[in-house]
């Protein structure tokens, strides 16, 4: 701890550990963007209402708006910029690039990690686990069914990977 209003953390960001200094009232959110030009978090609501800003924290689904950056040392946090591999997409992304399942784009990230956490948990999920799953998110441009046939989609894809 460096002073009562900033802190020291170490957390492992998209498998690469950082070392930052915080304030205590700053949320992932901004940190990810502001500290680390990750820019694939959005900030939308700001009250863990849309799930536009959800990232994974050690694997678990996180509103990073309202989620401390204090609260992430020592933990693993996984966003969107984590999951191609190089210039090759994760199935996800490519899922919702095939199936035109975003449109402004500025809704996909958070859409996308709340997708790999149930993926992660059930790799054959039903449609409508998926669409009961993904109902916390909100997306003002494409509609649903898109964003519903892209994680199928992905959920086969991924399933098919040796």
């Amino acid at each position: 701890m460096i002073g009562a209003d900033v802190v020291e953390i170490a957390p492992v960001i998209n498998d690469r550990e950082v070392f930052l200094s915080v304030p205590v009232r700053m949320t992932l959110a901004e940190m990810l963007r502001d500290r680390l030009d990750l820019f694939g978090v959005k900030l939308s609501c700001e009250m863990q209402v849309c799930g536009v800003c959800t990232v994974l924290v050690d694997g678990q689904p996180v509103s990073s708006c309202t989620y401390l950056a204090a609260d992430a040392d020592g933990r693993r946090v996984s966003t969107i910029e984590g999951l191609a591999e190089g210039e090759q997409l994760h199935p996800l992304q490519q899922a919702f690039v095939d199936h035109f399942a975003l449109q402004c784009g500025f809704c996909t990230p958070g859409f996308i990690m709340m997708a790999k956490h149930l993926l992660d948990r059930s790799p054959d999920p039903t449609r409508d686990e998926v669409v009961e799953y993904l109902d916390g998110n909100l997306c003002r441009c494409t509609g649903y069914a898109p964003i519903v046939d892209a994680v199928l989609d992905a959920a086969g894809r991924l399933r098919a990977e040796p």
